[in-house]
């Protein structure tokens, strides 16, 4: 039996509630990747927050030690679109681990803009592992998404 790590950066708690019905179907452990400096709550100021990391590929130290992931052979990996990607806090998080011979389940949060290039992203960080096509999410669907997330876990034969 697949042991199951559900990793996940949210900002404004729409990608937990996500990341919790993952964790629920799957019975998945959770992780939450949160950055030490805390971002803002003010939409446009972390926008800018977001861009300016992304235009120098910033690393953000993460406030929770990464757990041992030598037993776990799925990760799920969420987080809100941010600038087409995911914020720098998740590839601070990927390139700290070994993704060899993992399955990746990618899912995002967003208001329009879907898996963006996250997927191309998520290919060139975690070399070596099986990348599911991602599950993406509007935002102001969220409450109502347990549904969608076992849709995608029983189309991709997951549960």
């Amino acid at each position: 039996m697949s042991k199951t790590l559900v990793a996940y950066f949210s900002h404004s708690g729409n990608t937990e509630v996500i990341a919790r019905e993952f964790a629920e179907a799957l019975k998945g452990d959770l992780y939450e990747i949160k950055a030490q400096h805390a971002y803002s709550s003010h939409y446009n100021i972390v926008v800018e927050e977001a861009k300016a990391e992304l235009n120098a590929q910033t690393r953000p130290s993460l406030v929770h030690q990464i757990p041992d992931l030598k037993d776990y052979d799925v990760i799920v990996i969420g987080y809100p679109n941010w600038w087409g990607t995911m914020p720098m806090p998740c590839f601070t998080f990927l390139e700290s681990i070994d993704c060899s011979h993992k399955t990746i389940i990618p899912f995002c949060t967003h208001e329009g803009s879907g898996m963006g290039r996250s997927e191309q992203d998520l290919q060139k960080t975690c070399l070596n592992s099986k990348l599911l096509k991602g599950l993406a999410i509007r935002g102001s669907a969220v409450r109502n998404a347990r549904q969608s997330v076992k849709d995608y876990l029983r189309k991709n034969r997951l549960i």
